[in-house]
This record gives structure tokens, C-alpha cells and sequence, in this order.
């Protein structure tokens, strides 16, 4: 594996000891005790305890940094500048159905901006990893974008809103864009997933709405340190924090950001 940093070792510590125990309960779904968390939106207890040992192994590699994590909220740290951004099961719904697309999502958030991200699937043990400067890796492997220039040759990946969310019919419609354009949509489950595919080259292209900052920081810095773009959806520069993310290889993401953005 290429040198990895002091922070990105306590990173890829962290997701790699949380994601046994995700391995081990993937395979043993009939005895995970579920509870509602919304309309066709569970949390697992294995969610919970990934959750706790991330928070534990992080906290103890830099104990001044603040949280920001899924199903325990915001913690405050006595380093304003440095907070980590946690989604320690991102696809729960694929992890309770059997299906091996899911990830544990770790983002160092530094001055409100993405600066480092892991994304790690037990399942298939691809680790994302990559650091502001220092390139984006799946595993030993250097990350690039792709380079596919023409719409007609692209694969572009989103997400739908299900049960109980706002914006199906907006999404739907810019799904039927997409089609129109490119060589296919798909819909896979998890947002982190998604992002580290665009950097990985797998897709050309991804957008979503009604995303939060742990499902896409670490994505975020994988596309941009892989030669892609990430912005809003309607061009902002806030993708983290706005809920809607565009990423796209640099040839194609203004052709990609048109599409998406013009449906009404």
C-alpha cells in the first residue's frame, strides 16, 4: 500500500475495525435486532456499534476533534477546526436485505471544508482512501476519473427518494434526462459508494438530493483528488452541506450539471 499519513492511518484504522464488525453480522442477518427509524429507514444494532467503535478509535487518535455522526448527532471538540463526519453503515437498507453494497464513511471535516475521506466495504474489502494533495486510492491502487467524453458513452449513478421522502417526482423526471442521454442509471443504494465508483472510474457521473454531510464527505475529497469535479447539483460550492451533490468527470460534468439542473 502507498505511505499513508499519520491521520489517515487512524482513518483507515478506525473504518477497518468498525467494518469486522459489520462483516460479522452481515453474515449472520436473521439474528440482527432491528428497530423503525423512519418509513422504510432502519438502524441496525450493528449500525450502533460500528457507530460506538469508530467514535472510541477515533477519540483516542485525536482526542481534541469534534464528531458529526449519523445516529448520535454533533459533539462538540476543543479543536475548532478539525471535525470528523461519520456514517458508520451507509446502505443499511442493502446491509438488511443481504445485498454486499454498503460501507463505513469517514470524512475529517477541516474549516467547514472535506479534507480527507475513507470509505471501506467489508464485503468486498475495497478500501477508498484519500487526503487533500495526496492523491485518491482504492486500496494500492491509484484512483483516476474516467475519461469518457460523449454523454452517449456514460453510466451515471443516483439515488430515489422511497417511502416518506419529498422529491420522487422530481427525481424520476431527472432520471428520464439522464436515460435520454446516456448509456444507463443505476441506483445502487449508497450515496459514499457512489462517489467512490466516479472516483474509481466505474461511473462517469452521480447526483443526488436529500443527502447529509456524512454520506458524501468522504466521497467528495475520493472524486476531487481523482481529477473529478463535485459540486451542488445546481453548481454551488457547498456539496457537503447544501444536500445535493453533482460529480463528474471533468469532460463531461458541464454536459451532466445541464442535464440534471434544467429539469423542472
Amino acid at each position: 500500500m502507498p505511505h499513508a499519513s499519520a491521520l489517515m492511518t487512524v482513518m483507515i484504522n478506525a473504518a477497518r475495525k468498525a467494518a469486522r464488525g459489520l462483516a460479522r453480522d452481515f453474515g449472520e442477518l436473521e439474528n440482527l435486532q432491528t428497530s423503525k427509524k423512519g418509513a422504510a429507514d432502519f438502524v441496525s444494532a450493528a449500525d450502533i456499534r460500528a457507530e460506538q467503535t469508530i467514535f472510541e478509535e477515533l477519540s483516542k487518535g485525536r482526542p481534541k476533534y469534534g464528531f458529526v455522526m449519523e445516529e448520535r448527532g454533533e459533539i462538540e471538540g476543543s479543536d475548532n477546526s478539525n471535525r470528523w463526519v461519520v456514517d458508520p453503515l451507509d446502505g443499511t437498507s442493502n446491509f438488511l436485505h443481504g445485498l454486499a453494497q454498503f460501507a463505513v464513511s469517514i470524512c475529517l471535516e477541516r474549516d467547514r471544508q472535506p479534507y480527507a475521506g475513507v470509505i471501506f466495504n467489508p464485503a468486498t474489502n475495497e478500501l477508498f482512501w484519500a487526503e487533500k494533495g495526496e492523491g485518491a486510492w482504492m486500496n494500492d491502487k491509484r484512483l483516476r476519473v474516467s475519461a469518457r467524453r460523449s454523454l452517449d458513452e456514460c453510466l451515471f449513478a443516483t439515488g430515489l427518494p422511497f417511502k416518506g421522502l419529498p422529491g420522487r417526482e422530481r427525481s424520476l423526471k431527472e432520471v428520464d434526462s439522464a436515460l435520454s442521454e446516456t448509456a444507463g442509471v443505476r441506483r445502487f443504494g449508497s450515496a459514499a459508494l457512489d462517489l467512490a465508483f466516479v472516483a474509481a472510474g466505474r461511473f462517469d457521473a452521480y447526483w443526488e438530493r436529500g443527502l447529509n454531510s456524512w454520506d458524501v464527505g468522504a466521497g467528495i475529497v475520493l472524486v476531487r483528488e481523482a481529477g473529478g469535479i463535485v459540486t451542488e447539483i445546481e453548481g454551488g460550492d457547498r456539496p457537503m452541506h447544501a444536500g445535493s451533490v453533482l460529480a463528474a468527470n471533468a469532460e463531461i460534468y458541464a454536459k451532466a450539471q445541464k442535464l440534471i439542473s434544467e429539469v423542472k
